[in-house]
């Protein structure tokens, strides 16, 4: 018999989900302040404001996105209900949001680091971030977390060490300039501190159940609304506060777009250090104690922003995989590594930020391409839940949802008509995807034309959710054939237990079809099974297979199912690198296993 089971965990919990929401949305006041006051001086305060009301919108409406898709309310998930051409339109903004998010993301980390040649640092970094994501490294909610707890520390450190100076900010404060279209275009340049929120609708298919609800009928309301309250609250309150604070600072100067300092340096793309070395110069005789605390700013928020370049990387990847499971992108995009990490859309993505570097390597002009794609995205998603009258939405809902994304569209529009390069971007990014979508519908048509059903191994097993098991037996987890497989059946026959072998598609993406797929499309599994059917069959043995993006959920939640007492691993002799990079998974299965099941591991 073969009992098929694939699930895909929910165990991102309310701090892992702020954090990885955080880990995108919190990175924009790194940059933001500084552009806006190259923008409007010492007015840029309103901007800054405007733009916090736009994000606390936004935010509560995707507080009812996620309400109301708790297996995936990203906008290429929701525009697919309606419309196969609206999910490609969302999709390609995300792409060129990502895109986008990567390079600038990566660029001002340097920036802020100060060193030299920062575009050539960044494309070493997005490299390296891509060799790391080869592996599918493991633990990276957990990793969000301390990196935003420790941003979270400096900017509250900040605020306290700026808060002595607010009179003086309130003094050197000026109102907005007259002119409705020019502050407009002024606000529609720092729309960038809205980017981010669309990481939180994506990961609603693995952030845990609410109490009381079931994997039949799930929700995720409680853990999304918390984290993006939280991490709303922070950006909002500190980007504005931050945006405030600098105007306490006399004798900054606009020059052709960069801010420069009364010493004249240019710091518009590190504004926080700036602020974190001017303020406490005042506190502390000596320049040490400043440059110490604009390093620890640096180094904090560089690594939050590279976390926001393996975020957008990892996003990428997701999306052309699924966009493919779809049918919308080249088949070989499903292609994967040995650790479960689509191949070839890991290789496009970390390739084209790279060129994207080489030909803009500015903050600014990055800003100028990134609002396109996010505003884009968020409109779009917007657009397609409140027009979705399936959804039960409040009336009160459904028309807040829907002036969020007039001005969404709004700001669309003017970036279009404004921003040559951000359109040019677009409609490139658009164009390369239609191109790829139209090569895709002419495979598959002539695939379909050619394609004859030969059913495989369809008479070897019948599938059967109500096998019944047997107390004590032994599970062993292979991946292939060899001397685990071959033990486990010698330690069965020699016990007399019944063995139940577990074989674990491991994939970091996981999609609907996923849940769908039983062993018949997996030839791995296939030999696999047969091959222990023939060598023991007079065993009493059982069969398993799941896709999984959590191999130490999938054995454990099995040994509770089954109640196995026993429990065989074969693991491959992993470098120590490797194993620093996806974690000890023997040692993680031994410590969430129950007491009295015995674990041995063959490697």
């Amino acid at each position: 018999m073969l009992v098929t089971s694939t699930q895909r965990p929910r165990n991102v919990n309310v701090f892992q989900a702020a954090a990885i929401l955080y880990g995108d949305w919190g990175t924009s006041k790194a940059y933001v302040i500084g552009l806006a006051f190259a923008l409007a001086g010492y007015g840029s305060f309103w901007l800054i404001g405007a733009v916090s009301i736009l994000m606390i919108m936004v935010g509560i409406n995707y507080i009812s996105i996620c309400k109301f898709s708790p297996t995936g309310g990203g906008v290429y998930a929701s525009a697919r209900k309606h419309s196969q051409v609206l999910a490609l339109i969302g999709a390609f903004f995300l792409l060129a949001d990502y895109l986008i998010t990567a390079a600038l993301s990566g660029l001002s980390c340097f920036e802020y680091l100060g060193v030299s040649n920062p575009v050539s640092w960044t494309i070493g970094a997005i490299i390296f971030v891509g060799i790391i994501n080869y592996f599918g490294p493991r633990h990276s909610g957990n990793l969000a977390l301390a990196v935003a707890i420790a941003t979270v520390c400096i900017v509250i450190i900040l605020g306290i060490v700026c808060l002595p100076y607010f009179g003086e900010a309130a003094r050197h404060l000026q109102p907005p300039e007259a002119g409705f279209w020019k502050n407009w275009d002024r606000f529609v340049g720092i729309i960038v501190a809205l980017s981010g929120i669309e990481s939180i609708a994506n990961a609603t298919g693995v952030l845990r159940l609410d109490p009381g609800c079931t994997a039949a009928n799930p929700s995720v309301h409680e853990i999304s609304k918390k984290a993006i309250l939280w991490v709303m609250i922070e950006v909002c309150f500190f980007t504005t506060f931050f945006g405030f604070m600098i105007n306490a600072i006399p004798g900054l100067r606009v020059v052709e777009g960069q801010v420069l300092s009364p010493e004249n340096d240019p710091i518009r793309d590190a504004m926080l250090r700036f602020m974190g070395e001017y303020f406490v110069a005042h506190y502390w005789d000596g320049p040490t104690i400043a440059y110490l605390f604009g390093s620890l700013i640096s180094i904090v928020f560089g690594v939050l922003l590279l976390s926001a370049v393996n975020t957008a990387l990892v996003a990428l990847v997701s999306l052309l995989f699924v966009m493919s499971r779809d049918g919308e992108m080249p088949e070989s995009f499903q292609i994967l590594t040995p650790y479960g990490v689509p191949r070839y859309p890991l290789l496009l993505t970390v390739a084209a930020v790279a060129i994207i570097l080489v030909f803009v390597h500015d903050i600014a002009s990055l800003a100028n391409l990134y609002a396109v794609g996010f505003v884009g995205a968020i409109a779009t998603n917007l657009g397609a839940n409140a027009s979705d009258h399936t959804l039960p939405m409040t009336k009160g809902e459904r028309v807040f949802m829907w002036c969020t994304c007039g001005i969404m569209v709004a700001i669309e529009v003017t970036l279009f008509i404004t921003k040559p390069e951000a359109r040019r971007f677009a409609i490139s990014i658009m164009t390369l995807g239609l191109i790829l979508r139209m090569l895709v519908v002419e495979h598959r048509q002539r695939q379909w034309a050619s394609k004859k059903v030969k059913p495989r191994h369809a008479s070897l097993y019948a599938e059967d959710e109500k096998v019944p098991l047997h107390e004590g037996a032994i599970l062993c987890a292979v991946r292939s054939i060899g001397k685990t497989l071959d033990f486990a059946m010698e330690e069965a026959l020699r016990n007399k237990q019944p063995l139940y072998i577990l074989f674990i598609r491991e994939q970091k993406i996981i999609t609907h079809d996923d849940l769908d797929r039983t062993w018949l499309d997996d030839d791995d599994a296939c030999r696999i099974f047969d091959y222990a059917k023939e060598k023991a069959s007079q065993i009493d043995m059982k069969y398993f297979y799941a896709v999984s993006d959590s191999p130490v959920d999938a054995v454990v939640n099995l040994v509770r199912k089954v109640h196995a007492s026993r429990v065989i691993l074969g693991l491959p002799r992993h470098s120590v690198i490797l194993q620093l990079l996806r974690g000890n998974i023997a040692r993680e299965i031994a410590e969430a296993l129950p007491p009295d099941v015995d674990l041995i591991v063959i490697s």
